[in-house]
Protein backbone atom coordinates (compact mmCIF):
# COMPACT_ATOMS: atom_id res chain seq x y z
CA UNK A 1 0.00 0.00 0.00
CA UNK A 2 1.00 3.51 -0.63
CA UNK A 3 2.32 5.62 1.78
CA UNK A 4 0.63 8.81 0.75
CA UNK A 5 2.11 11.12 3.71
CA UNK A 6 5.19 10.62 2.41
CA UNK A 7 4.56 10.11 -1.52
CA UNK A 8 5.91 12.32 -4.07
CA UNK A 9 2.72 13.58 -5.91
CA UNK A 10 5.09 15.48 -8.55
CA UNK A 11 5.37 11.87 -9.76
CA UNK A 12 2.07 11.31 -10.65
CA UNK A 13 2.54 14.23 -12.84
CA UNK A 14 5.73 12.08 -14.76
CA UNK A 15 3.53 8.80 -14.88
CA UNK A 16 0.42 11.21 -16.60
CA UNK A 17 2.89 12.27 -19.31
CA UNK A 18 4.70 8.54 -19.60
CA UNK A 19 1.00 7.29 -20.49
CA UNK A 20 0.56 10.35 -22.89
CA UNK A 21 3.98 9.80 -25.17
CA UNK A 22 5.40 6.65 -24.52
CA UNK A 23 8.95 7.41 -24.32
CA UNK A 24 10.77 9.39 -21.64
CA UNK A 25 12.69 11.50 -24.07
CA UNK A 26 9.00 12.82 -25.19
CA UNK A 27 7.78 12.96 -21.56
CA UNK A 28 11.10 14.60 -20.16
CA UNK A 29 10.65 17.36 -23.35
CA UNK A 30 7.13 18.07 -21.86
CA UNK A 31 7.90 18.65 -18.81
CA UNK A 32 11.36 20.08 -18.86
CA UNK A 33 13.13 17.36 -17.24
CA UNK A 34 16.21 15.13 -18.34
CA UNK A 35 15.75 11.51 -19.76
CA UNK A 36 18.07 10.41 -16.75
CA UNK A 37 15.70 12.74 -14.28
CA UNK A 38 12.49 11.12 -16.31
CA UNK A 39 14.08 7.61 -15.64
CA UNK A 40 14.56 8.35 -11.98
CA UNK A 41 11.30 9.17 -11.44
CA UNK A 42 9.65 5.87 -13.36
CA UNK A 43 12.02 3.86 -10.78
CA UNK A 44 10.64 5.34 -7.64
CA UNK A 45 7.14 5.08 -9.16
CA UNK A 46 7.61 1.49 -10.26
CA UNK A 47 8.72 0.57 -5.88
CA UNK A 48 5.83 3.03 -4.73
CA UNK A 49 3.07 1.48 -6.78
CA UNK A 50 4.89 -2.34 -6.53
CA UNK A 51 4.00 -2.71 -10.78
CA UNK A 52 6.08 -1.99 -14.12
CA UNK A 53 3.74 0.52 -14.65
CA UNK A 54 5.68 0.20 -18.57
CA UNK A 55 7.15 -2.52 -20.39
CA UNK A 56 9.73 -1.85 -23.34
CA UNK A 57 8.41 -2.42 -26.70
CA UNK A 58 10.90 -1.33 -29.16
CA UNK A 59 11.70 2.49 -28.90
CA UNK A 60 8.52 3.33 -26.88
CA UNK A 61 7.40 2.18 -23.43
CA UNK A 62 3.74 0.28 -23.50
CA UNK A 63 1.64 0.62 -20.28
CA UNK A 64 0.78 -2.40 -18.20
CA UNK A 65 -3.18 -3.15 -17.23
CA UNK A 66 -2.38 -1.36 -14.41
CA UNK A 67 -1.30 1.49 -15.23
CA UNK A 68 -3.48 1.93 -18.21
CA UNK A 69 -6.33 1.52 -15.83
CA UNK A 70 -4.85 4.51 -14.04
CA UNK A 71 -4.50 6.97 -17.24
CA UNK A 72 -7.92 8.31 -17.64
CA UNK A 73 -8.31 9.03 -13.61
CA UNK A 74 -5.45 10.23 -13.35
CA UNK A 75 -5.57 12.76 -16.15
CA UNK A 76 -8.88 13.67 -14.45
CA UNK A 77 -7.26 14.21 -10.79
CA UNK A 78 -4.97 16.53 -12.30
CA UNK A 79 -7.19 18.39 -14.43
CA UNK A 80 -9.06 19.11 -11.55
CA UNK A 81 -5.94 19.84 -8.93
CA UNK A 82 -5.02 22.62 -11.60
CA UNK A 83 -8.56 24.02 -11.91
CA UNK A 84 -8.45 24.32 -7.98
CA UNK A 85 -5.13 26.15 -8.16
CA UNK A 86 -5.64 28.23 -11.12
CA UNK A 87 -6.85 32.05 -10.50
CA UNK A 88 -10.25 32.49 -9.89
CA UNK A 89 -12.35 34.25 -12.73
CA UNK A 90 -13.24 37.41 -12.79
CA UNK A 91 -15.90 38.38 -10.19
CA UNK A 92 -19.20 39.24 -12.20
CA UNK A 93 -22.03 40.61 -9.76
CA UNK A 94 -24.57 40.32 -12.25
CA UNK A 95 -24.48 36.77 -12.17
CA UNK A 96 -23.40 36.19 -8.34
CA UNK A 97 -25.32 33.95 -5.89
CA UNK A 98 -24.47 34.13 -2.17
CA UNK A 99 -25.00 35.92 1.31
CA UNK A 100 -22.99 38.29 3.06
CA UNK A 101 -24.08 38.92 6.85
CA UNK A 102 -23.38 42.20 7.96
CA UNK A 103 -23.43 43.20 11.72
CA UNK A 104 -24.15 46.01 13.00
CA UNK A 105 -26.30 48.35 14.66
CA UNK A 106 -30.03 49.76 13.59
CA UNK A 107 -28.74 52.78 12.50
CA UNK A 108 -27.29 50.58 9.82
CA UNK A 109 -31.07 49.63 8.65
CA UNK A 110 -32.33 53.24 8.27
CA UNK A 111 -28.66 54.33 6.98
CA UNK A 112 -27.32 51.54 4.92
CA UNK A 113 -29.56 49.02 3.92
CA UNK A 114 -32.16 50.75 1.39
CA UNK A 115 -29.50 52.48 -1.00
CA UNK A 116 -27.84 48.53 -0.59
CA UNK A 117 -30.64 47.10 -1.65
CA UNK A 118 -31.45 49.39 -4.46
CA UNK A 119 -27.86 48.89 -5.89
CA UNK A 120 -28.01 45.22 -5.25
CA UNK A 121 -31.41 44.95 -7.22
CA UNK A 122 -29.82 47.04 -10.04
CA UNK A 123 -25.86 45.45 -9.93
CA UNK A 124 -26.12 42.04 -8.24
CA UNK A 125 -29.73 40.59 -8.02
CA UNK A 126 -28.96 37.34 -7.05
CA UNK A 127 -26.85 37.81 -3.86
CA UNK A 128 -28.27 38.22 -0.29
CA UNK A 129 -27.61 40.52 2.45
CA UNK A 130 -28.09 39.76 6.17
CA UNK A 131 -28.03 42.57 8.93
CA UNK A 132 -27.36 40.93 11.92
CA UNK A 133 -27.36 42.45 15.30
CA UNK A 134 -24.23 43.78 16.69
CA UNK A 135 -22.96 44.61 20.39
CA UNK A 136 -19.97 46.52 19.69
CA UNK A 137 -18.16 44.57 23.20
CA UNK A 138 -18.90 41.16 21.56
CA UNK A 139 -18.00 42.50 18.05
CA UNK A 140 -15.73 39.08 18.13
CA UNK A 141 -18.07 36.85 18.46
CA UNK A 142 -20.06 38.25 15.79
CA UNK A 143 -17.25 37.37 13.18
CA UNK A 144 -15.68 34.40 14.39
CA UNK A 145 -19.04 32.45 16.01
CA UNK A 146 -21.65 34.01 14.55
CA UNK A 147 -20.26 34.21 10.63
CA UNK A 148 -20.97 37.72 9.98
CA UNK A 149 -18.65 38.73 6.90
CA UNK A 150 -18.30 42.51 8.08
CA UNK A 151 -18.75 44.09 11.20
CA UNK A 152 -19.93 47.95 11.41
CA UNK A 153 -18.40 49.70 14.95
CA UNK A 154 -16.76 52.22 16.45
CA UNK A 155 -12.95 52.57 16.11
CA UNK A 156 -11.22 50.09 18.11
CA UNK A 157 -8.00 47.76 18.23
CA UNK A 158 -8.93 44.67 16.58
CA UNK A 159 -7.10 41.17 16.55
CA UNK A 160 -4.14 40.04 14.37
CA UNK A 161 -6.68 37.74 12.25
CA UNK A 162 -9.05 40.44 11.50
CA UNK A 163 -8.63 43.15 9.36
CA UNK A 164 -9.88 46.73 9.55
CA UNK A 165 -10.92 50.14 7.57
CA UNK A 166 -12.56 53.16 7.74
CA UNK A 167 -16.18 53.69 6.97
CA UNK A 168 -17.66 57.08 7.86
CA UNK A 169 -17.37 59.53 10.75
CA UNK A 170 -19.83 61.09 12.29
CA UNK A 171 -20.86 64.20 14.75
CA UNK A 172 -23.53 64.05 17.37
CA UNK A 173 -26.22 66.18 17.55
CA UNK A 174 -29.27 66.73 20.14
CA UNK A 175 -32.63 65.56 19.04
CA UNK A 176 -35.68 66.73 20.68
CA UNK A 177 -39.65 66.18 19.75
CA UNK A 178 -41.22 69.76 18.50
CA UNK A 179 -43.01 71.71 20.59
CA UNK A 180 -40.83 70.17 23.77
CA UNK A 181 -41.01 73.08 25.95
CA UNK A 182 -37.87 72.79 27.89
CA UNK A 183 -36.61 73.84 24.29
CA UNK A 184 -39.06 76.12 23.12
CA UNK A 185 -37.48 79.42 23.39
CA UNK A 186 -33.91 77.78 21.39
CA UNK A 187 -33.94 78.06 17.80
CA UNK A 188 -32.99 74.73 15.91
CA UNK A 189 -29.69 74.91 15.08
CA UNK A 190 -28.39 76.55 18.36
CA UNK A 191 -26.23 75.00 21.05
CA UNK A 192 -28.24 74.07 24.28
CA UNK A 193 -26.63 75.78 27.40
CA UNK A 194 -25.01 73.20 29.60
CA UNK A 195 -26.96 74.07 32.77
CA UNK A 196 -30.23 73.42 30.36
CA UNK A 197 -28.15 70.37 29.05
CA UNK A 198 -27.33 68.41 32.36
CA UNK A 199 -31.38 69.14 33.80
CA UNK A 200 -32.98 67.98 30.86
CA UNK A 201 -33.80 63.75 31.38
CA UNK A 202 -31.84 61.83 28.20
CA UNK A 203 -32.22 58.62 26.49
CA UNK A 204 -29.22 56.43 25.59
CA UNK A 205 -28.63 54.31 23.11
CA UNK A 206 -26.65 51.22 24.74
CA UNK A 207 -27.12 47.18 23.31
CA UNK A 208 -25.20 46.51 26.37
CA UNK A 209 -27.73 48.80 28.89
CA UNK A 210 -24.87 50.95 30.16
CA UNK A 211 -25.64 54.48 31.86
CA UNK A 212 -23.48 56.17 30.09
CA UNK A 213 -21.66 57.18 26.73
CA UNK A 214 -19.39 59.31 24.91
CA UNK A 215 -21.62 62.73 25.87
CA UNK A 216 -20.97 61.63 29.76
CA UNK A 217 -17.55 61.59 29.00
CA UNK A 218 -17.23 64.56 27.59
CA UNK A 219 -19.29 66.29 30.28
CA UNK A 220 -17.20 64.22 33.00
CA UNK A 221 -13.70 66.50 31.33
CA UNK A 222 -15.83 69.50 32.34
CA UNK A 223 -17.16 68.41 35.83
CA UNK A 224 -21.00 67.46 34.96
CA UNK A 225 -22.90 65.07 34.34
CA UNK A 226 -26.85 64.48 33.03
CA UNK A 227 -29.52 62.24 33.49
CA UNK A 228 -29.84 59.04 31.63
CA UNK A 229 -33.60 58.19 32.17
CA UNK A 230 -33.76 55.55 29.68
CA UNK A 231 -31.64 53.22 27.51
CA UNK A 232 -33.03 50.93 25.01
CA UNK A 233 -30.59 48.83 22.58
CA UNK A 234 -31.98 50.26 18.96
CA UNK A 235 -31.51 53.78 17.08
CA UNK A 236 -35.42 53.49 15.99
CA UNK A 237 -36.53 53.12 19.85
CA UNK A 238 -34.27 56.41 21.08
CA UNK A 239 -36.13 58.28 17.99
CA UNK A 240 -39.35 56.79 18.83
CA UNK A 241 -38.84 57.98 22.51
CA UNK A 242 -38.14 61.18 21.73
CA UNK A 243 -40.39 61.56 19.44
CA UNK A 244 -43.27 60.78 22.32
CA UNK A 245 -41.81 62.20 25.05
CA UNK A 246 -40.18 65.07 26.95
CA UNK A 247 -36.82 63.20 26.83
CA UNK A 248 -34.03 64.66 24.38
CA UNK A 249 -30.93 62.27 23.17
CA UNK A 250 -27.72 62.70 21.69
CA UNK A 251 -27.32 60.45 18.33
CA UNK A 252 -25.53 60.86 15.24
CA UNK A 253 -26.11 63.75 12.99
CA UNK A 254 -26.58 61.98 9.79
CA UNK A 255 -29.40 59.73 11.39
CA UNK A 256 -31.13 63.00 13.00
CA UNK A 257 -31.62 64.87 9.62
CA UNK A 258 -32.64 61.54 7.73
CA UNK A 259 -35.42 61.03 9.95
CA UNK A 260 -36.37 64.47 11.53
CA UNK A 261 -39.40 64.97 9.36
CA UNK A 262 -40.45 61.28 10.08
CA UNK A 263 -40.00 61.70 13.66
CA UNK A 264 -40.94 65.32 13.96
CA UNK A 265 -37.88 66.20 15.73
CA UNK A 266 -35.86 68.94 16.08
CA UNK A 267 -32.02 69.71 16.35
CA UNK A 268 -29.81 71.50 18.25
CA UNK A 269 -26.01 71.71 19.77
CA UNK A 270 -25.13 70.20 22.64
CA UNK A 271 -22.96 72.31 25.56
CA UNK A 272 -19.57 70.92 25.37
CA UNK A 273 -17.59 69.41 22.44
CA UNK A 274 -18.08 65.69 21.44
CA UNK A 275 -14.96 64.29 19.32
CA UNK A 276 -17.09 62.82 16.50
CA UNK A 277 -16.87 58.66 16.04
CA UNK A 278 -15.28 57.20 13.41
CA UNK A 279 -16.53 54.13 12.53
CA UNK A 280 -14.89 51.13 10.87
CA UNK A 281 -15.55 47.98 8.98
CA UNK A 282 -13.93 44.64 10.21
CA UNK A 283 -13.46 41.34 8.58
CA UNK A 284 -11.72 37.80 8.93
CA UNK A 285 -8.28 37.77 6.98
CA UNK A 286 -9.71 34.61 5.60
CA UNK A 287 -12.06 36.15 3.09
CA UNK A 288 -9.83 39.29 2.72
CA UNK A 289 -9.13 38.38 -0.81
CA UNK A 290 -12.44 36.10 -1.93
CA UNK A 291 -13.46 38.29 -5.16
CA UNK A 292 -17.29 38.39 -4.01
CA UNK A 293 -16.62 39.50 -0.18
CA UNK A 294 -14.22 42.51 -1.64
CA UNK A 295 -16.77 43.32 -3.84
CA UNK A 296 -19.78 43.57 -1.37
CA UNK A 297 -17.69 45.15 1.36
CA UNK A 298 -16.46 47.84 -1.27
CA UNK A 299 -19.81 49.03 -2.14
CA UNK A 300 -20.71 49.02 1.69
CA UNK A 301 -17.78 51.49 2.05
CA UNK A 302 -18.95 53.15 -0.94
CA UNK A 303 -22.35 53.74 0.21
CA UNK A 304 -21.49 54.78 3.93
CA UNK A 305 -18.88 57.18 2.33
CA UNK A 306 -21.83 59.18 1.12
CA UNK A 307 -23.20 59.76 4.05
Amino acid sequence: MVNFATFDLNLLRVLDCLLREGSTIRAGQKLGLSQSAVSGALGRLRQALDDPLFVRQGNRLVATERAARMAEPLQAELERLQALLSPEAPFRPDTATGAFKIAGSDFFAEMLMPELGARLGREAPGVTVQLVDLVPSDYLASIDQRGADLALLPERPVPDWMVSAPAFTSSFVVISRSGNPALADLAEGATIPIDRFCALSHVLFSPEGRLSGMGDAALARVGRSRRIAITVPLFSAVCRVVSESDLVALVPRQLAERVRASHRLEIRLPPVEIAPAQMIGVWHRRTDRSPFAAWMRNLVFDLLSRI
